[in-house]
């Protein structure tokens, strides 16, 4: 059996995986990623990107619905599915022959194959064992289910919803969380008679309860149905669609239902724990230096317990580089990663909500301010609603941002900074915000916070 020797083995090449190697070999290490599939990842070619390609897709839609409002003569005759996913390969294409050649251009040799960890510092690749001083877990994760909830027929996870030719009249969407809210968000443009199914008590509800309820009221304007509270009972299929049962004793029949309830860590029938890895419901968990509980084995991206964004992972392998390069980076703050749902209004937020600030500093040491973008003229352009919320310490820091409407996830550039890096509200409040622009929002919200309110 053949062997060959590096620096840093990376096993999966998503986000977290090529940021891994591609920092790795800008510090001068020898490195190796392996990869069954495409170089990219899920998020490339099943997630993030195309999913993105498609909101953008129906943005467009609205756009020629909304134009006679602005007195222009436009119709909408509907969406040719495969065309647009003509313009969704596309999209992912140029950006994978990108990555290939940026990957090539560090000279970081890429090995194709399916890898099982052997033990702490090597991999094997179809009968090819690839030693490193270091190893990096970076095998992603998978759309889930819920038991005896199998995907098949009419019953699909975002992989396949991707790939649909055609436009379903009605969708049922299991899980009213980022995934659950972009498709339903996207099918209703496109003319679906959208239902959602959510046990907990409000759609995104890891977000602040001012975006949440935002959100509820924007999606209920738009049609978009949901039910919050409510547990999944049981599902069948026949030729008419699928007939989805909640515990309350609905029935909501639809051509199809999406299963959105999250992603679980690919980490099974790799090795992992025969070689000494440590998992916990699946997950790995990490140290502060990302290292697992295995001497010279470390785990970044979706495998890692905590948020599942691609950023994050990405995050990680600079970070992890870095750090096995010597250097000293400056720490991860999981709390401090910031987070986007394109669904229409979008959410942008980083830091933590009111409940959460409340619950680490007391309540009467949380001062929160929020903006309503109907006083913004950008966003009146633009006819959208929505707000900013800023969550700070009394006579300190803010430490949470949270913004709804159309487009403010652009925003969330000057959200993270001004979390990050521990601004008061009255630096926020002496920057000039350039006029008009929904960037303006922010300046009203720190200036109110700041006790200077002008347009609230």
């Amino acid at each position: 059996m053949s062997s060959t020797s590096y620096d840093v083995v990376v096993l999966g090449a998503g986000s977290g995986g090529y940021a891994v190697a591609l920092r790795s070999a800008q510090l001068g290490k020898k490195v190796a990623l392996i990869e069954g599939d495409k170089v990219g990842g899920t998020c490339l070619h099943r997630g993030c990107i195309p999913t993105k390609a498609m909101l953008h897709v129906a943005e467009a839609v609205e756009e020629i619905k909304d134009a006679e409002k602005l007195g222009i003569f436009a119709s909408y005759d509907g969406v040719d599915l495969e065309v647009v996913g003509s313009y969704r390969q596309k999209t992912i294409d140029q950006l994978h022959k990108g990555l290939q050649g940026l990957i090539a251009s560090r000279k970081i040799d890429v090995i194709t194959g399916w890898g099982r960890l052997v033990d702490n510092h090597t991999v094997e690749v179809d009968g090819q064992k690839i030693t490193g001083e270091s190893v990096v877990l970076a095998t992603g994760s998978y759309s889930k289910s819920l038991p005896n909830l199998p995907i098949e027929g009419r019953v699909i996870t975002s992989e396949q919803a991707l790939q649909l030719t055609w436009v379903p009249r009605r969708a049922a969407i299991l899980g009213g969380g980022v995934i659950g809210v972009e498709f339903a968000s996207l099918w209703a443009s496109l003319g679906a008679e959208v239902t959602i199914i959510e046990g907990l008590p409000h759609l995104v509800n890891n977000e602040d309860i001012d975006i949440a309820k935002g959100l509820e009221k924007q999606f209920k304007a738009r049609k978009i149905a949901f039910k919050t509270k409510t547990m999944f009972k049981g599902v069948t299929q026949d030729d008419s669609g699928v007939h989805v049962e909640t515990d309350k004793g609905d029935v909501i029949d639809a051509d199809l239902l999406l299963v959105a309830v999250g992603r679980g860590p690919r980490t099974q029938d790799m090795g992992f724990e025969e070689a000494g890895v440590k998992l916990d419901r699946g997950f790995v968990p990490v140290d502060e230096n990302l290292q697992t509980s295995c001497e010279g084995v470390y785990a970044v991206g979706d495998i890692v317990p905590g948020l599942q964004l691609a950023h994050r992972g990405f995050a990680q392998g600079i970070y992890l580089a870095e750090k096995l390069a010597g250097l000293n980076p400056a720490p991860l703050i999981e709390a401090n990663i910031p987070r986007v749902t394109f669904c229409n209004p979008e959410i942008a937020s980083v830091g933590l909500t009111q409940a959460q600030a409340e619950e680490e500093y007391g309540k009467d040491k949380v001062k929160t301010q929020v903006f309503n973008l109907a006083g913004n003229g950008k966003s009146q352009i633009l006819g959208t609603g929505g707000l900013v919320k800023l969550v700070s310490v009394a006579d300190g820091p803010i430490v949470g941002f949270h913004a709804l409407g159309k487009r403010m996830g652009e925003q969330i550039g000057e959200g993270q900074l001004m979390v990050n890096w521990e601004a008061y509200a009255e630096d926020v409040a002496a920057l000039i915000h350039a006029h008009p622009t929904q960037n303006e929002s922010i300046g009203e919200a720190a200036m109110a916070l700041a006790g200077k309110p002008l347009h609230n």
